[in-house]
């Protein structure tokens, strides 16, 4: 890993980015992370930095809504001033992990109960619109080039409906249907961009989904190793498209979750295993 190497995680203090944080800093990368916490989280987040420290890597961290654009603005400026105190530093890796949207049904009753159109636009901007908008402003200030790795985190809710989830399902199918093409438009400075589609794993973003434990419980089921998906699983993955031998991967929907999406135990009974 070069010692210039840094990784940009949008939504970096809990769950998949802060996983990611910790393990890309154990290989000597730089770490800038975005997050949007209050005082328990800011906590969280001094007690990585500290990790990171330990581990001799440099990290910034912004505490901003990451799909503001001034705020996107005010990070880049402060990264570009970052990498001018260390020539040769570029960006290897562009981590989406923003998980914050509204979970309400489309159709209720009484329309309070359903999803306001302020609602749909903030889940889909926050969740997968804000993943262009950084790539944008990233290649145009030559923070990222050829080597560059941009990752955004799907999750099975791309392509099944669950009650509440059509927003954050439209925002998951969006960000798969953007990666792939920024897989054709990246290709020419030489960087890949793919989804990952991690299986079930308690995150503090899976607690919010009503039926949580449904999914859960369903997910232990039919994974054939009969256990959740973990973040650091994740982040082993990440690990390896950050190495240059990973440069044909583009494009793609890369499943990490123990096989739990390929396999149909609908059929399955407790007295037959």
């Amino acid at each position: 890993m070069s010692t210039q190497h840094y990784a940009l995680i949008l939504g970096a203090s809990s769950g998949f980015g802060r996983a990611a944080a910790r393990a890309l800093a154990a290989d000597g990368m730089h770490i800038i992370g975005v997050h949007l916490d209050r005082a328990a989280g800011v906590q969280q987040v001094d007690e990585l930095k500290a990790e990171l420290t330990a581990l001799g890597v440099r990290s910034l961290f912004f505490n901003v809504n990451a799909a503001d654009a001034d705020r996107r603005s005010d990070v880049l400026k402060a990264v570009e001033e970052e990498f001018a105190q260390h020539p040769g530093s570029t960006i290897r890796l562009l981590l989406h992990s923003l998980a914050f949207g509204t979970l309400k049904p489309f159709i209720a009753d009484t329309p309070g109960d359903a999803i306001s159109q302020k609602n749909l636009e903030m889940t889909l901007d926050v969740m997968a619109n804000s993943l262009i908008y950084y790539v944008q402003d990233v290649v145009r200030r030559g923070l990222m080039t050829n080597g560059g790795r941009v990752v955004g985190l799907t999750s099975a809710g791309a392509t099944r409906v669950l009650p509440m989830y059509g927003a954050v399902s439209g925002a998951k199918a969006a960000m798969e249907s953007y990666l792939r093409q920024l897989a054709l438009e990246l290709a020419p400075f030489g960087i890949t961009a793919n989804s990952i589609r991690a299986g079930v794993t308690y995150t503090p973003a899976l607690s919010k989904i009503p039926g949580s434990d449904v999914i859960m419980g369903n997910a232990y089921m039919r994974n054939p190793y009969h256990r959740l998906t973990t973040p650091e699983d994740v982040a082993n993955v990440l690990r390896l498209l950050v190495r240059d031998e990973a440069a044909w991967i583009n494009g793609e929907i890369l499943g990490v979750d123990g096989g739990e999406d390929a396999i149909d135990l609908t059929w399955w009974k407790p007295e037959q295993q």
